[in-house]
């Protein structure tokens, strides 16, 4: 069965179905990725070696055990496809996003700031409106990026070894990734290598955006305002989402009680409910173009 096909059958079981709800895979990861954790950065004390190692112990043998799994007779197909559609988060991302919508529209901030704060790792007891369809909609735009395109891309390039591998490094970059006194040599490794593996994906994705809305606008936003932000994939993706859409967004957010003043990204009104319905339905028809790529490419080399 080709990519396309299979690809296909991934994100419909995600529409149908939506993220396991008894037990997901990334769930069971993320506990084990924690006791590793403890295991070589007990105290925060681990160095970038000890990032290194760990890195490898949660992600290659996984890696390798869905490619045997992947290649084997009769079943292998059904690897693909079950692999995938653990690793998208399409329909989650828009159970998410859309109660966020529909409490602004209800002026429900209180149930706004609740809702959003299941997407985003700022603080968002005190945000007006405004800050929460901002939250928000960078929300939809990057983690459509992190959690459906950059998958997409890697089962297109490497089918299911190379979804395990990708997924499991976006995971672990999200546990570990950060900043701080914990994590500043230890999660070096697991920072490095998701954006190697997200640096292609998210320059397509930005493109993709572009293509689906004010391509002028968003083409400028990425070239004159991704290269500001501090993830080198983060931001040519919301620069040129903001921009597609027409939208401010960017910057002060408090994180972990420090306040960040980031840069501006996009152009044009406040965001607001409005922005983070077009935000989802961006990806959305972002996923069905790539889908139409995949099937016509298959055509082609058939």
């Amino acid at each position: 069965m080709s990519v396309a096909l299979l690809s296909v059958a991934a994100v419909a079981l995600d529409a149908l179905l939506g993220e396991p709800k008894r037990w997901h895979p990334l769930v069971a990861f993320g506990r084990f990725a924690d006791r590793i954790e403890q295991r070589f950065n007990g105290g925060g004390r681990g160095w970038r070696s000890h990032g290194v190692t760990a890195w490898v112990i949660a992600v290659v043998p996984l890696t390798l055990l869905a490619t045997a799994f992947s290649w084997a007779p009769y079943v292998g197909w059904i690897v693909e496809i079950l692999v995938l559609y653990c690793a998208l988060g399409m329909r989650s991302l828009g159970e998410h996003v859309t109660p966020v919508a529909k409490a602004l529209r209800s002026d429900d901030l209180e149930e706004a700031r609740t809702r959003v704060g299941y997407l985003v790792s700022r603080q968002t007891s005190e945000l007006d409106k405004t800050e929460v369809a901002r939250a928000a909609t960078e929300s939809v735009l990057e983690n459509g990026s992190d959690a459906v395109f950059a998958a997409l891309f890697w089962f297109a390039v490497a089918g299911a070894p190379g979804v395990v591998l990708y997924r499991l490094s976006n995971t672990l970059d999200a546990m570990w990734g950060y900043r701080n006194e914990r994590f500043e040599r230890f999660g070096w490794a697991a920072a490095k290598i998701d954006d190697v593996l997200n640096y292609i994906p998210a320059r397509l994705v930005a493109l993709t955006y572009a293509l689906l809305g004010k391509t002028r606008l968003a083409l400028k936003c990425w070239r004159t305002q991704g290269p500001t932000w501090d993830s080198p994939n983060a931001g040519p993706v919301m620069a040129a989402g903001a921009g597609s859409l027409g939208v401010e967004l960017g910057g002060a957010a408090i994180y972990h009680g420090e306040l960040h003043q980031r840069p501006q990204l996009g152009e044009g009104a406040p965001a607001d409910a409005d922005s983070i319905d077009r935000g989802w339905q961006l990806v959305q028809r972002g996923v069905w173009l790539w889908l139409l790529i995949l099937c016509v490419g298959a055509e082609f080399y058939a």
